[in-house]
This record gives structure tokens, C-alpha cells and sequence, in this order.
């Protein structure tokens, strides 16, 4: 496969995957999401490292100049996924290049790497990629399920009381999540529910998950039965959460498109959720129509 983009220098051609997650770590990743723009936190890069793998790219004084995670999720839905090793798929994300670092080919260099990862595993690779990335994995042979856009709602005053905190019976959610996403989550659930800041708005036909980013609050993800059951998940958390949010929703959703924008959303991008399944492989397709809102495109 042929590149299309300058080649990288050789003092900056090495991908490192961390061994630790130091604060010193975390600090300079935090810069990364920063000046990208991104909305994920601390926490986010400790799901990562715990449960699968960060990768990065140094300038020789050690700071970090690219980044990206990959993160296994759980086993497939039987008859799912036709592969020898059934181990199902691994999401990649936190693609990342300091500004001052972009045209070289380092996105493309750490990403290669977390490809590798994953095929190494005998995983289907799976992504929602920003307009930008979307034509670069195209090349790598990802393929294109469906589409979703981002909306933003900017700060405006509570109309209901704050979510009170609670237990949620993370089991039965993950259960839920799973036929929605056609493959488990339930240890990513997990970690996102027992955050201290993080809330579940449980309805008697959905279900959203809130929790804290860097500059707003996410909403995802919203599984209900029907675009109905969603909207009134969504006009809930609308009312209860004064700051800005954020929530990723697919395209093929019209009327809850109608509430985001009666409720003050407006969209900000686009994003394409991506596949590439090796030979013997499909990709598992879940009850997509169950899926209101993805957990954010750096955790499916």
C-alpha cells in the first residue's frame, strides 16, 4: 500500500507502547487531548492502559508527539462472529498528533501500530473515525457500517433536580448493551458507571449513561426500544444537567434529531463507524436500532 504522506523522520520513527501510566504520562496525554480539542480525561486514558493499550510517539526530549489506544471489548453474541479464535473485536481511538507534529505520517504510523495489535490477536478492528481519518483507514480496508454526527448543547439552567447517585444493576445493562451492539462491553460499562461523577438515567424502556469530560458532560450510551423511549431518556437528562453536553448519535434517528434541536443541540461533525474484519471474520452486527447514542467514538 502506496502512502500518501511525507515520510516520517527517522529520530521520530519509533512507536512505544507505555509501560506505565504515570502522572508525568497522563499529563502529556491530557495535552494532547487538550489540543486537539477533545472532551476525554484522566480517567479515559486509565480505561485504556488498564484493560488494553497505549501507544505513543516521542520527540527526543520525551514528550509525547502522537498517540492512540486500542481497547479489547468482550466476546461476540454466539453465531456473531465466525472466526478460529473467537475473540471478538478491539476498538481504536485517541489518534492524536500535537498540532505542530501533523503532515509527517505519525497519525498514520501510531495507528498502523494499534492495527497490529489487534490483528495479532485475531480480533476484528473496529473505529468511528473523524472526517479527516475516515478516507486514511479506507485504505487500511476499513468499511463503513454506518454514520453518526455529534451534537453539543452549550450550558443553560437545570430545569429538574441533579441525577441522584446510584447502583445501577450494571449486569443487566451490559445485557441490554450487548444485543444493542451485537458484542459485550460489560467491563467498560463497569468502569464508566463507578466513576463518582458518573450517573445511568434508567427509564422503563432505556437507558442512558452520564459522565464528566474535560469541557461537558457525555451522554452515551443511550439504549432504548424505540427513537420514543429515546427522546424521553434525552429531554430527562436535558433538564437535569445545567453545563454543556455532548451526545453522538446515529444519522438514521429523524425524530431524535427533531428533539436535539428543540432541546438546543446543534451538530458540530461527523464521524463513520469503520470495520475490518480478517479472512474467516465477520463483523457483528448487533440490534443496531436499539442504539440511540454510542458510549463516545473512543469507547464504541
Amino acid at each position: 500500500m502506496a502512502s500518501t504522506e511525507p515520510q516520517v523522520p527517522a529520530a521520530v520513527a519509533d512507536v512505544e507502547r507505555l509501560a506505565q501510566l504515570t502522572p508525568q504520562a497522563l499529563a502529556m496525554l491530557g495535552e494532547l487531548v487538550e489540543q486537539s480539542q477533545w472532551n476525554q480525561t484522566f480517567d479515559d486514558w486509565r480505561v485504556f492502559f488498564d484493560s488494553g493499550a497505549i501507544y505513543v510517539v516521542r520527540a527526543h526530549a520525551g514528550r509525547f508527539l502522537a498517540s492512540g489506544a486500542v481497547l479489547p471489548m468482550g466476546e461476540s453474541r454466539p453465531g456473531c462472529l465466525a472466526s478460529v479464535t473467537g475473540r471478538g473485536v478491539a476498538w481504536i481511538s485517541m489518534i492524536l498528533v500535537t498540532p505542530a507534529s501533523r503532515g509527517r505520517g505519525l497519525g498514520r504510523l501510531v495507528f498502523r501500530e494499534c492495527l497490529r495489535h489487534i490483528q495479532a490477536q485475531g480480533r476484528i478492528a473496529m473505529l468511528d473515525a473523524t472526517p479527516a481519518g475516515e478516507a486514511l483507514y479506507a485504505r487500511f480496508g476499513f468499511e463503513v457500517l454506518w454514520r453518526l454526527t455529534r451534537w453539543r448543547r452549550e450550558g443553560r439552567p437545570a430545569t429538574a433536580p441533579a441525577p441522584s447517585p446510584s447502583r445501577p444493576d450494571i449486569d443487566g445493562l451490559a445485557e441490554l448493551d450487548q444485543e444493542a451492539l451485537g458484542f459485550s462491553r460489560r467491563s467498560l460499562l463497569r468502569a464508566l458507571l463507578e466513576r463518582p461523577d458518573s450517573r445511568c438515567v434508567r427509564h422503563a424502556q432505556g437507558f442512558a449513561v452520564v459522565r464528566s469530560g474535560r469541557v461537558a458532560h457525555h451522554i452515551g450510551p443511550l439504549v432504548a426500544a424505540d427513537e420514543a423511549a429515546a427522546i424521553a431518556v434525552l429531554q430527562d437528562v436535558a433538564a437535569r444537567y445545567a453545563g454543556p453536553l455532548l451526545i453522538d448519535v446515529p444519522d438514521e434517528r429523524p425524530r431524535l434529531r427533531e428533539a436535539l434541536l428543540e432541546a438546543g443541540f446543534a451538530p458540530q461533525r461527523g464521524f463513520a463507524r469503520m470495520a475490518l474484519a480478517l479472512a474467516g471474520q465477520c463483523v457483528p452486527r448487533g440490534q443496531t436500532h436499539f442504539i440511540h447514542a454510542v458510549a463516545g467514538p473512543e469507547f464504541a
